[in-house]
């Protein structure tokens, strides 16, 4: 082991050498439960950031991503819980979401032909740690400009605690050890719950859940499938948060799930779908979805508000490549219309048919700062950043939104299928359109698990936002409020399935 942490502070040896060497520290020390165990993931975080900030593009990253362990973060979280550390430096890394170091200089050993001389492979060795060595020197000199001091240093856990100043969040983590959840309130220290499940179990949860949804899909609403996994979720992953949540929480609050790996593709905020006369979660907290704690905190900074809302309303019933139409767009924003404010407090813009297309869809998200996505959506497995909103010409793309500034924008209603659906290749990330669109910016966001059908979009589009704003006031903080009474409204019609009850989620402030 002594070995294995010298190997990774090799300067000369480069980032990825260094980063391999850290991963086979990584598996030995698991292995036999060695006392340097979280050191090694400790190192193994910070090299893996490190190496990754070289990758030019967000979507090579993602591919680079897929030649080193899916599952590091949650088995480095995993282990910090068993060792007792939840809150100390440790987790400081540990709890990093692989930000990007921009202008990190590094590059691969040079590769000597044989037969160079020594002295020209001494020198190549000098010259790289000199160069190192000038890059650290000039980022210890930022960080003494004031406001600077945290410059290209992950975020302190007590920065990150603030996340939770509206109320608690619920960080979900499950490793090949331990599946736990770890409730982070805002002054307190975080309480870590172990969960009656595994990796294992959920993965098989997350295939039964799929296999649901397309077996018993239709207009009927019994669906006893769908009921076993949501009972199950509930027992082993939503019943031992609740029971442990009044202590931070008063009943009828918001809450807020963070979940990784396999637990993202579960709909841990519905539960309360099927538990009869207990105390179920949806009737005790109004429950919303951030993929990460600094998302969160981001979408949470103060924008100047315009006197005006924009409001732009994007639809596209004929999408390239298709023949078919979709009937239900053209009303269902008309729909939107008529629920919103008149002007001048909500300035409203149409974009639909023809004239949706990539460009014009683009310009809307620029211009306007709320929205409605009327269209199909499709989650790209193989390639998630190709995720997209299909419009008349060409797809507006994963990746087209996070390369925008949305910063200023406060709402997005994503009626459209798959817009929250994560990817299995890098399940430590959430990458979805929805979480996306957060990412960028955008404060307040509705998504969707799976496919909605048209009744469905209809009547819940119309209940969320005669709640939302029907009084004529425009507030993103009210989104996740209405839509929890939207899907309550829902879910006492009958006939109305259960897989279209629970396939709306919210996301963000």
């Amino acid at each position: 082991m002594h070995h294995f942490n010298a190997a990774t502070n090799v300067i000369s040896a480069g980032l990825l050498h260094r980063l391999r060497a850290s991963l086979r520290w990584v598996r030995h020390a698991s292995q036999y439960s060695h006392d340097t165990q979280l050191q090694a993931y400790t190192t193994s975080m910070q090299l893996l950031d490190a190496y990754m900030s070289t990758t030019a593009s967000v979507s090579s990253r993602h591919d680079a991503m897929k030649n080193f362990p899916s599952t590091l973060a949650v088995d480095a979280a995993s282990c910090a819980l068993r060792s007792g550390d939840i809150h100390g430096d440790h987790a400081v890394t540990l709890m990093k979401r692989f930000r990007g170091l921009s202008h990190l200089l590094d590059r691969p050993p040079v590769n000597h032909p044989e037969g160079t001389p020594r002295v020209n492979i001494e020198a190549e060795a000098t010259r790289y740690r000199r160069l190192v060595e000038g890059w650290n020197g000039t980022v210890e000199e930022i960080r003494k400009i004031e406001g600077f001091s945290r410059f290209l240093l992950p975020p302190l856990f007590s920065d990150l605690q603030d996340a939770a100043r509206d109320r608690p969040i619920i960080m979900l983590i499950a490793s090949e050890s331990s599946s736990d959840a770890i409730i982070i309130p805002h002054k307190q220290p975080p309480t870590s719950i172990q969960l009656p499940t595994n990796l294992l179990k959920l993965v098989e949860l997350v295939f039964a859940f799929r296999e649901a949804i397309e077996k018993e899909a239709g207009p009927k609403g019994n669906q006893p499938a769908l009921t076993r996994a949501l009972r199950e979720l509930w027992n082993d992953v939503v019943r031992p948060v609740v029971e442990n949540l009044g202590r931070f929480a008063e009943r009828g609050s918001r809450i807020w799930w963070c979940p990784t790996v396999s637990l993202q593709f579960l709909a841990i905020a519905r539960c309360w779908q099927v538990q009869g006369k207990r105390k179920s979660l949806a009737q005790q907290y109004i429950s919303s979805y951030t993929p990460s704690l600094t998302a969160l905190m981001r979408a949470r900074r103060s924008h100047d508000r315009l006197p005006s809302v924009s409001f732009a309303a994007i639809g596209q019933n004929l999408p390239a490549g298709h023949s078919s139409t979709l009937e239900f767009v053209e009303p269902e924003l008309e729909l939107v219309r008529s629920l919103l404010p008149h002007p001048p407090t909500v300035s409203f813009t149409k974009i639909t048919s023809v004239g949706a297309t990539k460009s014009r869809a683009l310009c809307a998200l620029q211009d306007s700062t709320w929205l409605h996505f009327a269209c199909h959506g499709t989650q790209k497995w193989d390639k998630p950043f190709n995720s997209a909103f299909l419009m008349r010409d060409q797809p507006l793309s994963l990746l087209d939104i996070t390369q925008m500034d949305l910063s200023p924008h406060q709402f997005a209603f994503l009626s459209a299928c798959e817009t929250a659906v994560g990817d299995f290749e890098t399940p430590d990330e959430v990458i979805h359109l929805a979480a996306g669109l957060q990412f960028a910016g955008v404060k307040s966001v509705v998504g969707t698990f799976w496919n909605v059908n048209d009744s469905a979009v209809q009547r819940l589009v119309e209940a969320f936002y005669k709640n939302f704003c029907g009084d004529g006031k425009m507030n993103s903080k009210r989104a996740a409020r209405a839509l929890h009474q939207a899907v309550h409204s829902l879910a006492q019609e009958k006939g109305m399935p259960l897989d279209q009850r629970i396939v709306f989620i919210h996301i963000g402030v």
